[in-house]
């Protein structure tokens, strides 16, 4: 009886360990795309046509830099909830500067509607950056679109850190970072995180992209990547920039 007994103790042991580790292995699609608010590469908007390459990738979670809200030079549109009306998807916009009689700046689309959002000012002689961090259920998204001025972009690097730090769920950070992969700024990032995308598809400019300047990576001590895929979509007229976009399976 005894025997018995134990017999089916371990065997639930067994399923109940079993059913705990394909649980804990989740599949995450994470996408980064540079809309410049929606304009394609013929100069005029048109939002059904961004928030289409968006679709297609079906993200769970995407970030989006230069978007206008109810500037004149978007006729006064909320670009970011434009999108998100036209994806189903949660918008959570971050401006960066006063612009043209609105705001500009980067956001997040979402499956789920984040938890927490903060922002973070970064350094950006040019115009002023910022930091768009986001966070979910099982983990933190985070937007960033840097400076053009190298200084600028390495001066932000110990902002990232020290705002990343304090988390202890997986962190992912996406954007434009105006940078290569070859570049001082990229080799800084990896000291601290693993690049998913595929850094030999280059993304920039949409039509004939000869540069890799958009990138989504995984800060390496707080996640264990199962497998992943990153890639960048052909989309050649939507956007000056292409996006990137990866399929992740990992846990904690």
């Amino acid at each position: 009886m005894k025997k018995k007994f134990w017999i089916e103790m371990t065997g639930i042991f067994f399923l109940a360990g079993l059913l705990s580790c394909q649980q804990d292995v989740k599949e995450t699609r994470l996408m980064s795309y540079n809309v410049k608010n929606g304009q394609g590469m013929n100069g005029f908007a048109d939002y059904g046509r961004t928030a289409n390459v968006i679709l297609k990738e079906k993200p769970d979670v995407v970030a989006l830099q230069e978007l206008d809200s109810a500037t004149m030079r978007s006729k006064g549109a909320y670009v970011l909830g434009e999108l998100a009306q036209r994806t189903g998807m949660h918008a959570t916009y971050a401006p960066a500067i006063d612009f043209d009689g609105g705001k500009y700046g980067i956001g997040i689309l979402s499956k789920e509607r984040p938890l927490n959002i903060c922002s973070k000012a970064l350094p950006g002689r040019e115009e002023a950056r910022t930091m768009l961090i986001t966070e979910f259920k099982d983990y933190i998204y985070v937007c960033m679109h840097l400076s053009l001025t190298e200084e600028d972009r390495m001066a932000s690097l110990p902002i990232i850190r020290e705002a990343l730090s304090g988390f202890h769920k997986p962190v992912f950070i996406a954007g434009d970072w105006n940078d290569t992969p070859e570049s001082a700024l990229l080799q800084e990032i990896e000291k601290d995180f693993t690049i998913l995308t595929d850094t030999a598809s280059p993304t920039y400019p949409a039509d004939q992209p000869d540069s890799t300047l958009d990138y989504i990576a995984a800060y390496r001590p707080s996640i264990h990547i199962k497998e992943s895929k990153g890639y960048v979509t052909e989309a050649t007229s939507e956007s000056d920039h292409r996006p990137v976009t990866v399929v992740i399976k990992w846990t904690e």
